[in-house]
């Protein structure tokens, strides 16, 4: 059974567990049995660990982010040690992308890297799909190993370290359920807010560069508020508020959008709450103008300034 590595940034875990949940088909098929740094038990070497699960690997995942490149142990030693096995056939490495990234110009750049055409999974309206994109990639990876087993190859043992290595075989399922405080929720809100409003700001300058009879306006009303406005040939054709902290009908811990640019008020078209799956945070959707198709749709902070984008967006297009 091919042996699976995932090499990554700590910082990145969450994500990293987000991943291994959906592979757990391939782990209940007998395709694949999984390996990361959390199984280290205490006492044990870390290095010598590392090293021997790596060079016992047959598929390598590369959790691509800012912070795995600026990792000097995920960068200089696991995925010098991950392209080295790639090149002679021992192993084959895939990078995921987790989050955008100057990753291009990287070692691993020239390899094809999953989800679909790079596309960070962070950017990814329902993180959801992305990885189910990655599963499927990793799937497809796999057909490339022979179906006998591999008893030929020699197992690679733990240099000795001044601990004792636990050899007991254990699950890698052993992520446990958070539970998020109210700090947790309103910082999340904050930064989700943040996000959606440079997403807004970013878009609406593009926008005008691409089409020169096109007009744009982006102002902030205070922190917790802005208006976004598409002017056509000089005649307003689209405008929008969206603000946080809920309102008279609103939740406390909302991001609202209104089809109009006179800023925050009681009235709004669309509403997203911060929830969360128990592992990490997210915005639900209350549906409002998809008839409540969409309602409690899970989204990323990418995905819901995506789906506020379009309903912006959408008389012109």
């Amino acid at each position: 059974m091919p042996n699976l590595f995932f090499s990554y940034s700590h910082k990145d875990e969450e994500l990293r567990n987000e991943l291994e949940t959906h592979l757990a088909m391939l782990k209940r098929q007998g395709k694949i049995t999984t390996w990361h740094d959390r199984r280290i038990t205490a006492g044990s070497d870390i290095d010598s660990s590392i090293s021997s699960e790596l060079e016992n690997a047959d598929v390598i995942l590369l959790l691509i982010s800012a912070h795995f490149l600026a990792s000097d142990y995920c960068y200089d030693i696991e995925m010098q040690r991950a392209l080295d096995k790639h090149s002679d056939g021992t192993a084959i490495v895939i990078p995921v992308v987790l989050h955008p990234c100057d990753w291009h110009s990287a070692p691993f750049g020239e390899l094809r890297a999953t989800p679909t055409d790079g596309k960070p999974v962070s950017m990814y309206a329902n993180m959801h799909e992305a990885f189910s994109i990655v599963s499927k990639d990793i799937r497809d990876a796999l057909e490339q190993f022979p179906t006998q087993e591999k008893a030929l190859k020699p197992q690679v043992a733990p240099k000795e370290g001044n601990g004792v290595i636990d050899s007991h075989p254990r699950s890698s399922n052993l992520a446990i359920k958070k539970q998020f405080n109210d700090h947790d929720r309103d910082v999340f809100l904050e930064n989700s807010y943040e996000y959606i409003a440079r997403f807004f700001d970013g878009s609406l300058d593009e926008l005008a560069i691409r089409n020169s009879q096109i007009q744009t306006r982006f102002k902030r009303m205070d922190e917790t508020s802005f208006t976004a406005s598409i002017y056509l040939n000089g005649n307003k054709e689209s405008a929008c508020s969206v603000w946080y902290g809920g309102s008279e009908f609103g939740s406390s811990r909302s991001i609202n959008f209104s089809h109009n640019d006179s800023g925050r008020s009681n009235s709004f078209n669309e509403m997203a709450t911060v929830t969360d799956d128990g592992y990490i945070l997210k915005l639900c959707t209350m549906g409002m103008q998809s008839f409540g198709q969409d309602r409690d749709k899970e989204l990323t902070q990418q995905g819901c300034a995506e789906m506020f984008w379009g309903l912006f967006i959408r008389n012109l297009q």
